[in-house]
């Protein structure tokens, strides 16, 4: 409870900030700049996984043929699939499979929802990996993928996802047979990026052809599994080779101060993919030019800049925590909203709102399934196409 009040509290302060957030659209002129209808995509593509945390609440969820208490109304071409909900254990998945009639961009759009939870996000992160098998692995030998030799995978992650496939592979297909030039579209904020990463490696096994998008992704396995991915979604090891960022297979997002997709640790093996795009700017809401092309898989103007802060912010034999004890710590944060503590991964002193906010803060902040989407939207009207016209 005392958890919940904190959580409370830090809502009610995002409430009261500032509420100018509306992304607005001006050119910037650098090799690493993102296009206009990349920003645009990645704007929307934010909003599309922040309705999949509506799925799992009490009431009324996400119903057909589109409906639900957040930004379901922004999508009137969308037609509810399914939506799914595996359980509340670390290895449980919830998300929603959509079809989007828009003539101009036609999608089977699987959105993979995070959790709510920060101290349980840092806590299902702990587990140990494991060793990573393609699909079709050893079951099909007649339909061999590429091998990943010397591949590990977080086995959270790979067990969440073994849980979901055989839930929403039946209708995907389904839905890719029904709409044969529908482009299949995976879509994933924390937990869920990191579901939709794996998921997205599996479809490309079974011959598919999605685009992956995630934000705030963590880690999900070590450096060969890492290189796997690379070449599996052809994803350019320079950004200056990429003749069309709008044509990236795979957009993996990452904000400024955002810890998540710095674990698990590099010290434990874990490393980052290619495909990043890096949100600099740290308040809401980002412009065209927060936005940068990210070289290779950890590009040190980007998130990766940040690793060296896991182990330097502070010298003392305690200065990271225990991710058993965030849970705990958190009903313990004193009036700076700081934790103090001991042993193995986030720094000691680390401010969770910080936490909180960076993760949460990707266009708009994920993750409440409100009237609108989004408390700074109440009582406004805002017609999004005209505002991401360039």
């Amino acid at each position: 409870m005392r958890f919940l009040s904190a959580f409370a509290l830090l809502l009610q302060a995002a409430w009261s900030l500032p509420t100018e957030q509306i992304p607005l659209l001006r050119h910037a002129n650098t090799n690493r700049a993102v296009s206009p209808e990349l920003f645009s995509n990645l704007e929307e593509l934010a909003r599309i996984v922040d309705i999949s945390y509506c799925v799992g609440l009490t009431g009324i969820g996400v119903s057909k043929p589109f409906k639900c208490l957040s930004r379901c109304s922004e999508f009137p071409t969308f037609e509810l699939v399914k939506t799914w909900n595996t359980g509340q254990l670390m290895s449980d998945s919830c998300g929603y499979i959509a079809v989007s009639h828009d003539a101009n961009n036609p999608r089977v759009i699987v959105a993979f929802r995070g959790t709510y939870s920060i101290a349980n996000t840092i806590v299902d992160l702990s587990t140990k990996p494991q060793e990573y098998a393609p699909y079709p692995g050893e079951t099909d030998p007649t339909k061999p993928a590429p091998r990943c030799t010397n591949c590990t995978v977080h086995t959270g992650f790979y067990s969440s996802w073994n849980i979901t496939s055989p839930v929403i592979i039946p209708d995907i297909e389904a839905a890719l047979a029904a709409y044969p030039g529908y482009q299949l579209t995976l879509v994933g904020h924390s937990l869920g990026g990191a579901v939709a990463a794996l998921a997205g490696l599996d479809f490309v096994n079974r011959g598919w052809d999605p685009i992956v998008t995630t934000f705030g992704e963590p880690r999900i396995g070590n450096k060969a599994l890492m290189k796997y991915m690379d070449s599996r979604f052809s994803t350019p090891i320079e950004a200056e080779q990429t003749p069309s960022d709008f044509a990236m297979r795979y957009r993996r997002v990452t904000h400024i101060d955002d810890p998540v997709p710095l674990l698990p640790l590099s010290e434990w093996g874990y490393r980052m993919h290619a495909g990043e795009i890096y949100i600099t700017k740290s308040s809401l809401s980002p412009d065209i030019q927060d936005l940068q092309l990210c070289s290779g898989d950890e590009d040190a103007e980007c998130i990766a800049g940040q690793d060296a802060s896991l182990s330097a912010i502070d010298d003392r034999h305690d200065q990271v925590v225990s991710l058993r004890d965030v849970a705990r710590q958190a009903q313990e944060m004193n009036t700076e909203g700081e934790v103090v503590a001991s042993t193995a991964w986030i720094p000691a002193r680390y401010k969770l709102w910080q936490l909180f906010f960076a993760h949460r803060d990707y266009f708009w902040r994920l993750g409440l399934c409100v009237p609108g989407g989004d408390p700074w939207d109440w009582g406004r009207e805002r017609p999004i196409n005209e505002e991401l016209s360039v």
